[in-house]
């Protein structure tokens, strides 16, 4: 236990906050509109923003421990686009949702995910949508990243959310580990409303996920171009996210 209170206060000490309950579903349409509407591109050199966020319920301690291995991928693919700041949000155990702060580099990124262990709980991807979206609101957020195995949330209201944070601008890939339909068909949508890409991995081959991260990074950094080049360059996970998106995720 008292180990537990060492690594919460580590974490609060590092910037790491409780994502806020999903807001009620009803909202003004008109004024989320106009907000949207009064989005603009950051500034030319400015750092792209990525929300890295996974599922840590109790069977993904696997594929946490890989994710932690591969991230330094997303800064290196990055760097000639001008660098990408990460935010880790993570869900797991009851009713637990958190996000740190953003950071530049992959040995901070490592420190945080170091400190954090998966939990059985049930998915909370309702939760890091609406997260996603308040962070936009307050900075341009340019892409999503979501890595997990399951969906079990009602997929209406994560499909109205997903909606309004395609209207800001952020893409969400969704990268999905194992075969789950359900998970598959969410992901998708997900993905689809925002104009994003969906790509399932092979826990067993993190090479898969790498290039994922990759592909996802070098978007968020550099947008469409970026991305483009990576693809031409023969990564396969940029073609991935390339072809699906050329193929009218939105």
């Amino acid at each position: 236990m008292a180990d537990d209170s060492k690594k919460g206060a580590d974490l609060a000490a590092r910037g790491n906050r409780v994502v806020p309950e999903p807001a009620a579903v009803s909202r003004d349409i008109d004024a989320f509109l106009q907000v949207a509407k009064a989005k603009v591109p950051g500034p030319a050199g400015a750092r792209g923003r990525l929300v890295f966020a996974l599922d840590a319920t109790m069977s993904r301690q696997p594929t946490w421990d890989m994710a932690c291995r591969l991230q330094a991928d997303m800064f290196t693919t990055t760097a000639a686009s001008g660098g990408l700041d990460v935010q880790l949000v993570y869900f797991r155990g009851f009713n637990e949702c958190r996000a740190s702060r953003f950071v530049p580099d992959a040995r901070a990124l490592t420190d945080l995910m170091a400190q954090i262990d998966c939990r059985g709980g049930h998915t909370q991807i309702g939760r890091v949508l609406e997260h996603v979206r308040a962070e936009t609101r307050r900075l341009p957020v340019q892409a999503l990243v979501y890595v997990g195995d399951a969906l079990e949330e009602a997929l209406d209201p994560l499909c109205a959310t997903a909606g309004e944070i395609g209207l800001l601008g952020v893409k969400a890939f969704m990268f999905h580990e194992g075969g789950d339909p359900v998970a598959e068909r969410g992901f998708r949508e997900i993905a689809r409303l925002t104009g994003g890409a969906y790509a399932r991995f092979d826990a067993a081959a993190g090479a898969q996920l790498s290039a994922l991260l990759r592909a996802a990074a070098a978007y968020a950094a550099g947008g469409r171009a970026a991305l483009t080049r990576l693809a031409d360059a023969g990564d396969g996970g940029a073609r991935l996210l390339v072809g699906q998106m050329q193929k009218g995720a939105r």
